[in-house]
């Protein structure tokens, strides 16, 4: 299965390369990173994006850095999801060893967490549980960890919540600017589905060099675009979707230079990973997605 689909992937790869520039090596076998487009917006792509091959065997990490490597991304963000159980450091070294021999830089990371407790054990378990990736992002030189904060418990306010995800986000600062990573808060429903709350968050935490927002330009339910030009100034990492929601709550294309307009009026210049979340199928998809943020974003 994997075989057949990384032969797959090469004839794929073969028809972007048409798109998106001749001459571009199908792959890249040396330490040098191939040439990259000047100025823009870095490009990465986050691994949730083949999560089904990811989750089912058929890729690993280690496959899907070097799929990555056939397009002209500058990063990859490897979603902790996916890692190897129970891996060791050895394990983490080896996959920054292979992000750099593909000419490829590990933009961030990515954890399931839930802040929305309060203060107690299984709070501090979820701490813990981010406080360790803020070690392997670390480790990985991957300089952003996104986060949760989680859904509004039944008999708990608004208020109390918003309280305590702030409060387990200031706990782990420390240890982030320590350890040289940016914790980026998404905005991923429960009580950060609207801007107003995921903002109030983050004025309970407090300015901090080490803290912000990860941006999905595909989470805000409700007017996405105003929603988004409100955030974006506290954005520290973007993941960019292929869809947004309208008015009447339906998927639809989103505006990419819309987005766009939104970054750069906020003076965004990090990074901008795409997360595929759509229904077709992600190796077909994802290379002309890069493409078109080339145009867009390039």
């Amino acid at each position: 299965m994997k075989k057949m689909r990384f032969s797959r992937r090469g004839f794929l790869n073969s028809a972007v390369l048409g798109v998106v520039g001749a001459g571009l090596p199908a792959v890249r076998s040396t330490l040098a990173a191939a040439p990259k487009p000047s100025s823009g917006w870095p490009i990465s792509l986050a691994a949730y994006s083949l999560r089904k091959s990811l989750t089912s065997g058929e890729m690993d990490l280690f496959d899907f850095i070097d799929w990555c490597a056939e397009m002209p991304l500058d990063g990859v963000e490897l979603t902790s999801y996916y890692f190897k159980p129970d891996f060791d450091n050895d394990y983490l070294q080896r996959l920054k060893r292979r992000a750099f021999e593909k000419g490829l830089t590990i933009s961030g990371s990515a954890v399931r967490n839930n802040f929305c407790l309060p203060p107690g054990p299984e709070v501090d378990r979820e701490i813990d549980h981010v406080r360790r990736w803020l070690d392997h992002a670390a480790s990985l030189f991957a300089p952003h960890l996104r986060i949760f904060a989680g859904t509004v418990p039944d008999g708990a306010s608004k208020r109390d919540a918003i309280g305590w995800v702030a409060q387990a986000i200031r706990e782990l600062l420390p240890h982030a600017a320590r350890r040289g990573v940016v914790l980026g808060l998404e905005n991923h429903g429960g009580i950060t589905a609207r801007a107003a709350d995921h903002l109030a968050i983050c004025e309970a935490v407090g300015a901090h060099p080490w803290f912000g927002i990860n941006l999905d330009t595909g989470n805000y339910r409700t007017n996405p675009y105003e929603e988004l030009a409100l955030a974006a100034g506290r954005a520290v990492n973007v993941q960019f979707k292929a869809e947004i929601r309208d008015q009447e709550g339906e998927s639809i294309a989103v505006d990419a230079e819309r987005i766009r307009s939104i970054l750069s009026q906020a003076g965004y210049r990090g990074w901008v990973a795409l997360e595929y979340e759509a229904e077709a199928d992600p190796f077909e998809e994802i290379p002309r997605l890069v493409s078109r943020l080339r145009e867009v974003f390039g």
